[in-house]
């Protein structure tokens, strides 16, 4: 068994996993901060809404 190999293997074995990990958790956050934006746009939109139609009434 090659030593260097296999401590190489492991090297590119661990990066591989933190770019993944990164990665997900990356993809995590940003749909939450999607859904928040998206909340936050209806609540603006709704509030809108109700100004439009008490100005209408």
């Amino acid at each position: 068994m090659n030593m260097k190999a296999i401590w190489k293997g492991i090297s590119v074995g661990a990066t591989v996993g933190t770019a993944a990990f990164m990665l997900v958790r990356s993809t995590d956050r940003k749909k939450r901060s999607i859904k928040r934006h998206a909340g936050k746009m209806l609540r603006a939109a709704g509030d809108v809404l109700d100004d439009f139609t008490s100005v209408m009434k």
